[in-house]
């Protein structure tokens, strides 16, 4: 074998390598959220969830020292709380199962809107319990809103100064 195709393949090996390694963890935030104001929680079950994530959410809620219940998914106006917690679990099967991707969203409990989204990716060899998983995405959720309280929203910062009822485009 040539000293060239020894490369290519060592190469790929590498890239091969490389791409079983692939991790992330991230956490944003909505324009306009304040989670400050948000003290408690309820953690939506996912039906097909047999690995009770939802209660590790809520149990990991609790700890950081909010008020979080879970239970089955209600009607929009049955919630008694100031945020309602979804999530999206990813399972994959290498030797034995393993939580690939966790995405936890904070909805507002009014109307279902997103306040922050947080997402954890690991793939087989870089692989975390479900309890490490839901622990690095809400502790990132709640560091990042922690990081954005003092940053101004789009809306303290513009420029624009609403027309009044008797402006000079109106004379």
């Amino acid at each position: 074998m040539s000293s060239r195709s020894t490369l290519i393949l060592l190469a790929l090996g590498g890239l091969l390598f490389v791409s079983g390694c692939s991790n992330h963890a991230t956490a944003t935030l909505s324009p306009g959220a304040d989670l400050s104001k948000v003290n408690t929680f309820y953690v939506v079950h996912q039906p097909k969830d047999t690995h009770s994530i939802h209660y590790l959410i809520s149990d990991k809620l609790v700890m950081e020292g909010y008020s979080a219940t879970a239970g089955p998914e209600l009607p929009q106006s049955s919630y008694k709380v100031d945020s309602i917690v979804t999530y999206v679990d990813r399972w994959m099967w290498d030797i034995t199962l393993y939580l690939l991707e966790l995405t936890v969203t904070f909805r507002d409990a009014t109307n279902g809107f997103p306040l922050a989204v947080g997402n954890s990716y690991h793939t087989s060899l870089t692989r975390k319990s479900p309890q490490e998983m839901v622990d690095e995405v809400v502790t990132n959720i709640l560091k990042t809103s922690k990081e954005t309280k003092n940053i101004p929203s789009p809306q303290a910062t513009s420029n624009y100064t609403p027309r009044s009822e008797e402006s000079s485009w109106d004379k």
